[in-house]
């Protein structure tokens, strides 16, 4: 196995994707619509710019994401203010008890993955993850012309 911080990240982020699916298939959720719902919980009413951000999900795929979720009678597009042009989400009841099992299945997944680690060691991990997206969020290697590296 490659052990690049990378591929480890790409590895767990597919394995945490399939695991959730694979808790929530029941309810129909299907790829994306739990990040949505996970946002909406502290978020509901955002307009679908910040939901796009908050899950960092493309404009466009967020926009089929949400009519499908809107189609199952999970959430609820309302304008706000007599602004046309901004729809702002809302989850209706279906949506929250749907939101509940999400949330749920990432509290499940997240006591697996930390089985085995003490919480100083755990505590440690998340300060050093969150420096590195500290400094991929400062700039990225296409625009400083930078190569990663292996520390």
């Amino acid at each position: 196995m490659d052990t690049s911080l990378h591929y480890l990240t790409m590895a767990n982020h597919l394995l945490i994707q399939k695991r959730i699916l694979e808790k929530v298939k029941e309810s129909g959720l299907t790829l994306g619509q739990p990040k949505v719902l996970d946002y909406l919980k502290n978020h509901d009413g955002a307009s679908q710019k910040e939901i796009a951000a908050g899950c960092f999900i493309e404009a466009g795929s967020l926009t089929s994401i949400l009519n499908r979720m809107e189609e199952k009678g999970l959430i609820e597009r309302r304008m706000l203010n007599g602004n046309r042009r901004t729809f702002h989400i809302f989850m209706t009841e279906s949506g929250r008890k749907s939101q509940k099992l999400v949330e749920a299945a990432f509290v499940e997944i997240e006591e697996n993955a930390w089985k085995d680690i003490s919480s100083e060691e755990a505590e440690t991990f998340m300060k050093i993850y969150h420096k590195i997206y500290g400094n991929l969020s400062e700039t990225g290697c296409e625009e400083t012309g930078k190569e990663g590296s292996n520390k």
